[in-house]
Parts: C-alpha cells; structure tokens; sequence
C-alpha cells in the first residue's frame, strides 16, 4: 500500500497512474476514497448543496443512442410542462430554501424555445425576488442564446460531454452534423465566455469504453478547468440501440465502484469544484448518492417536477423517486445526507468556489 499512499501524495498524475487508481481495491480503494474526503472537507467543508430539478421537457431533437428520450424513441410520452407549472416547481424550491433550482430538457435549439426560456427566467426571478441559483442544462445552443439566458440570470450551466474519446463519442452518437464533437466543445467555450459556471461530465461504464477512456475524461475535465462535474453509471435503456452491447457491460456493481471511484479522483485532481452526486447512482444502490456525498460529491438534485410527467422523462431504466411528492423527497434527502454526516446548505445557491478563482485569476 506504501505504492498508493505515494501516488495519492502526488499534486499531478498521468493516464498511466489514474488507470492505476481506478483499478485499486480493499486498502488502496478505502485510502482513496479517506484523501477525497479529507480534500472535501478542508476546501469545501461539510455541506451539499441543492438543486431543485425541474424536468421541463421531454421533446428532443437528438438522437443519442443511449438515450431513452432521443428524438427516434416512438415509445415515448412526449411532453412540455407549462410556464406556471415551471414557475409553481421554481416557488416550491424557493419556500423550501433549496437555495437553487436546475432546468433541463430535452435538446432543442429554436428560436421559439429561446425566447420562451428567457421569458421563464424572467418569471422564475420575478416570483422568487431573484433569490435562486438557476442552473440550466438545456443542450447546445448559439452563444447569443447563452449570452440572453446568462443576463437573464442563469448562472450556471451544464453540458455533458458523455466522452471525450471522439472515436467513443461517435459510437455513442448517429453520425451526422447534429451530433458533432467539436460543436459540444466549442458551446462548452461559449459557455465561459459569456460568463458561466461551465459544468461538464461523462458516462462511466458505456460499452466500448476502457479505463484508459476514463483516465482522459479526468485529464480532459482538468483541461478544460471545469467548475462543477456531473457524471454517473451508464444504465442502459431498453429502447435505445446500445443495448443490444448490454451483454459487453460490466456487472452493474463495477459500473457503480468505477463512479465512486471517478468521483474521488476528480476531488482530489479539482479540489474546490462542485460535484453532483448523480440520481443514477440510486438506480443502482439505495444509498448511492449518499455513498457518493462520502466520497468528495457535495451537490444533490432532488427531482421537483410535477410528479405526472417524472415517468416520462426516462433517460435510463430503474429511475428512482418518479412517485415520489416534491415534500417527501425533501425530507427524505435531509435525513440522508444527514446520515452521510453532512449538512443542507439551505437558503444557499453553493456557488463553485472554483468559479471564483478562476475569475479572480483572469
């Protein structure tokens, strides 16, 4: 173990030394897991934060192959929640002093739809005094979009890159102009200009992908100097072209371990960044998101769209808490992350302080 304790001392690493600390077990496993704790604890403290996640649409133009709501599923409930019904989730988040919501939806980029959520964001302030961190994760769009959602008061925004392999990227998407690599990247550049609190993320455990993928998403998530991190188990989906691959897979429970372990290195590689600790986990363990808060996550987004249309909004099999009311998930997670021996941050947005050093920096 004296191996790993120096590997884990180190301020830097290389493909070759994550691949290594993405396969270590027992001893080595449990003394990654104590450094990113430890990382968290000093930079960060003992608090998670919350994001009220509002589910706004299911309707999509892309046809990712993973994906249980791409724009090729027929099988799909489509659906588009009202602005009321956005703005009645957004107050409930707000007099439950969730301190932030997150707006997401399918990938839609018209004008029409650009309007309409600057439109919202004006309302979601209005009704809420202008006191919600709003994240938004709403695909790619052009940067005068961003730019008119940013004044409007969103904040931060997230856009998962699912892989930063191109060669994996392209298995996971039709190839076609509307499922470009460098267009994802190029938006996540958009995104910082404008002003953003850039979030990005991958899948963990697709078929085709090697640790020596997952070691370059970590490097490539440093690379770009990211302010927050979503990433999760990939949970094949029945209704999508990627799981004729299911028998490829690893056992669900690796899927799961590999998550646990990516979310500690990216703690101990980014130690001040916002980590979500993904619903996906739960698909897959009942204690999911709280074994990840115990391992360097420290943002929770406890679904608050109106419970009729949690159902439709399937991007994978075994989604938890879709019948769950809005108040019973609240009390639910307050009396989780409490047993993971941490706090809500209630009333607080939980801005990356990484954000913050950046922009000092610049």
């Amino acid at each position: 173990m004296a191996f790993i304790e120096e590997l884990l001392a180190k301020e830097s690493y290389t493909k070759s030394e994550l691949v290594e600390l993405l396969q270590v077990t027992g001893d080595g496993r449990a003394k990654l897991f104590s450094k990113a704790a430890g990382i968290k604890e000093k930079y960060l403290g003992n608090k998670v934060y919350l994001r009220g996640l509002v589910e706004m649409s299911n309707v999509c133009r892309k046809n990712c192959l993973y994906c249980g709501i791409r724009s090729g599923n027929q099988k799909v409930n489509r659906y588009n929640l009202t602005d009321d019904e956005i703005v009645d989730a957004a107050i409930f988040a707000w007099k439950n002093k969730y301190g932030s919501i997150a707006l997401q939806a399918g990938e839609i980029s018209t004008r029409e739809f650009a309007t309409r959520v600057e439109g919202l964001l004006g309302k979601i302030n209005a009704a809420t005094y202008g006191e919600l961190g709003i994240t938004l994760s709403l695909g790619e769009q052009d940067e005068d979009t961003y730019r008119r959602w940013f004044q409007k008061g969103g904040i931060r925004y997230l856009l998962r890159i699912e892989s930063s392999n191109q060669e994996l990227y392209k298995k996971l998407h039709p190839n076609d102009s509307l499922h470009d690599y460098k267009t994802r990247i190029e938006c996540l550049k958009s995104l910082r200009r404008v002003g953003y609190q850039v979030g990005s993320g991958v899948m963990i455990g697709l078929p085709f992908q090697t640790l020596e993928h997952l070691a370059d998403d970590l490097l490539w998530m440093q690379e770009m100097d990211l302010d927050m991190v979503g990433m999760g188990p990939y949970v094949e989906h029945p209704d999508t072209p990627l799981f004729e691959y299911r028998e490829q897979l690893l056992p669900i429970a690796e899927r799961f371990d590999l998550s646990l372990k990516m979310t500690a290195l990216i703690r101990v590689m980014m130690k001040n960044i916002n980590i979500v600790a993904p619903t996906a986990l739960q698909a897959i363990d009942p204690l999911g998101r709280e074994k990840a808060i115990k391992v360097g996550a420290n943002v929770v987004m406890p679904n608050i769209t109106p419970g009729a249309f949690r159902n439709d909004y399937k991007l994978y099999e075994n989604k938890p808490c879709v019948d769950d009311a809005a108040d019973d998930c609240k009390n639910c997670l307050d009396a989780r992350i409490q047993l993971a021996g941490h706090e809500v941050g209630y009333g607080e947005h939980g801005d990356s302080p990484h954000f913050y050093q950046r922009k000092n920096a610049q």
